[in-house]
């Protein structure tokens, strides 16, 4: 029987953001899995170096690279680090992002909004140029932002968050109509409420997650790899005719 070429991605440089733990870790792990060379960042370097090696005792291949995508100069140093190191970029996975206020929307401090504003949309917004670009001087590519069911249903108390997914969702859209001409796919996935740390404030808080369940019909939360799963799917041969597309893994939250 002839290898399934459906999801392979043996040769593929991919970069991989705020891997160092939860979907980000899922995600760089199914990649390598199915033959990526998979560069995990973050801010910090060594919690991603941990995931690449344990990838590499799997078999795979990975390395680490620090990259806040709350700073321009970092994107910046980032893509020259990767085109310098390997001459391509095949897959991006805009994974990073923050939500430092949990609270009553009128009550955001300008802080907590700014910081918000810099990682989740212009940090998506430039790894998106970047990545685009860089992709378009090989053979195109697939790029992968990671929104939030927040975006179509804006979350009580995590207003400025919700709001950045929202923008996310239409920056997919913005990015695929126009680098589709070069070969470049841009998708986004909506995860629901995912067992990770990032999601600690409702996953591990039982009031909060009991009432969150009552709205999920699967009645439970999801595991990072359930995430990973659609995320693979998109920077993917499988995924080769989809783009502007927005997969939500949520347990069917959004149908409610």
């Amino acid at each position: 029987m002839a290898h399934d070429k459906t999801f392979d991605l043996t040769g593929k440089i991919a970069l991989v953001t705020g891997a160092s733990r939860g979907i980000g870790a899922a995600a760089a792990s199914a990649l390598a899995a199915h033959g990526a060379h998979v560069i995990l960042s973050s801010r910090k370097e060594g919690a991603c170096e941990e995931v690449a090696e344990a990838i590499r005792a799997n078999g795979g291949q990975a390395s680490a690279l620090a990259c806040h995508i709350g700073e321009m100069e970092q994107i910046d140093a980032a893509f020259a680090h990767v085109e310098k190191t390997h001459g391509r970029l095949d897959i991006l996975v805009n994974n990073a992002a923050t939500n430092p206020y949990f609270g009553p929307i009128v009550d955001t401090d300008p802080g907590a909004f700014q910081k918000t504003v810099d990682v989740n949309i212009r940090g998506y917004f430039f790894m998106c140029a970047q990545g685009a670009k860089l992709m378009a001087k090989g053979s195109g590519g697939s790029i992968v932002n990671i929104a939030s069911v927040n975006a179509v249903v804006p979350a009580a108390m995590q207003g400025i968050y919700s709001i950045t997914k929202a923008a996310v969702l239409s920056m997919t859209r913005a990015f695929a109509k126009e680098c589709a001409p070069q070969g470049v796919r841009v998708n986004a996935v909506l995860p629901g409420a995912t067992d990770t740390k990032f999601a600690s404030a409702v996953v591990q808080n039982p009031a909060i997650l009991r009432m969150a369940l009552q709205h999920i019909p699967m009645n439970r939360v999801a595991r990072p790899d359930e995430i990973a799963g659609a995320i693979l799917y998109l920077a993917s041969p499988a995924a080769g005719y989809t783009t502007g597309a927005e997969i939500c893994v949520d347990g069917g939250y959004l149908t409610v």
